[in-house]
């Protein structure tokens, strides 16, 4: 059933993109108005998500990601493009991942990002915590579908990594983007690089992660992906950040009206019935554990304060003193 909701649903997307419908993130064609061209975007299973406790269940059988050929030699190339909503690195063919049962092809990737006056540009979040930016790598089930479109169309057609990025030091193997995005700075300008071993953009701990079910961000949202979101971010320089927040345009290079590149990222989505599967423990559980221990512990110190002040104002001789019950005091329980 749900495979043919997903090609009934299908044909209304490639139908809307037959149309020349465009879109955007804020403006006339901004993310309010996707679900009313691609019925995708207003469907089940999209993404992205805020990973917080309520939706989290650990998972013993998730293995850490296996990488092929991802040491892409300098006598390769990668064409880097500004598609008009992002940078984007069309990958090679060899380049692989098993996700048991199946492995996928890399195709792409590209980065999200926020605003320098806000540079929070993630698309996922760890309890409600947006990151600086996001780079989704962007792969597709070779051992079933001949071709990234016929797998975009298919319930398990996409696996997608994520990698969150925050400020820290600067990052040698980010600049083999980020210092071409002069040479892309308008729409559907692109560049040939050298070949760079892309698992150096990836975090040190492969095994580490968030997956579920999901979409792709931006229009059609093909509820095809299956998602993996490394739980540890890389880090890059607050310059290198800056770069990518203002050197790219949505609009040509003749365009009258040029609109720089920012805040590229889709708001979250409702997780619905979905739970997160993670492959580490300790992390769930300390979240738990830290609640509950902060719990006895203002229980503990509120008690003592108590005890305190009662012996504080407890009189030296209580002869001829008469005591009265104390007026009722309404505990201030809201939250901020």
């Amino acid at each position: 059933m749900y495979q043919l909701f997903l090609s009934l649903v299908t044909v209304s997307s490639v139908q809307a993109a037959s149309h020349g419908y465009s879109w955007a993130y804020s403006g006339a064609h901004g993310e309010k108005t996707w679900p009313t061209n691609y019925g995708f975007c207003g469907g089940v299973y999209q993404s992205p998500l805020d990973f917080h406790e309520n939706i989290l269940q650990y998972d013993s059988s998730l293995r850490p990601i296996k990488l092929f050929g991802y040491d892409v030699a300098t006598a390769e190339s990668f064409t880097v493009s500004n598609n008009g909503h992002s940078v984007s690195v069309t990958l090679v063919p060899t380049m692989k991942i098993e996700i048991e049962p199946f492995h996928y092809t890399a195709s792409q990737l590209h980065l999200h990002w926020g605003h320098k006056n806000n540079p929070k540009g993630s698309e996922h979040c760890i309890e409600g915590r947006r990151f600086p930016a996001e780079v989704h790598v962007v792969h597709y089930n070779s051992d079933k579908y001949t071709d990234i479109t016929k797998a975009t169309e298919a319930a398990d057609g996409l696996a997608v990594l994520g990698i969150l990025i925050e400020v820290g030091s600067f990052n040698p193997s980010f600049e083999n983007i980020l210092s071409h995005l002069n040479s892309i700075k308008y729409k559907d300008q692109s560049i040939q690089i050298a070949g760079f071993n892309v698992q150096e953009l990836f975090p040190k701990r492969l095994d580490e992660y968030f997956r579920y079910e999901g979409s792709l961000t931006t229009p059609p949202c093909n509820p095809s992906v299956l998602w993996t979101v490394f739980r540890n971010p890389v880090l890059i320089s607050e310059a290198q950040l800056f770069a990518l927040e203002t050197t790219l345009y949505c609009t040509d290079r003749n365009s009258s009206e040029p609109i720089q590149m920012t805040n590229n990222y889709r708001q979250l989505q409702a997780h619905g019935d979905r739970l997160v599967s993670v492959s580490f423990r300790e992390g769930v559980v300390l979240t738990v554990a830290l609640a509950c221990g902060l719990g006895v512990l203002v229980v503990l110190v509120v008690t003592c304060v108590l005890i305190h002040r009662k012996r504080s104002r407890k009189p030296a001789d209580n002869k001829n003193i008469a005591y009265v019950q104390a007026a009722g005091v309404e505990e201030n329980t809201s939250k901020v």
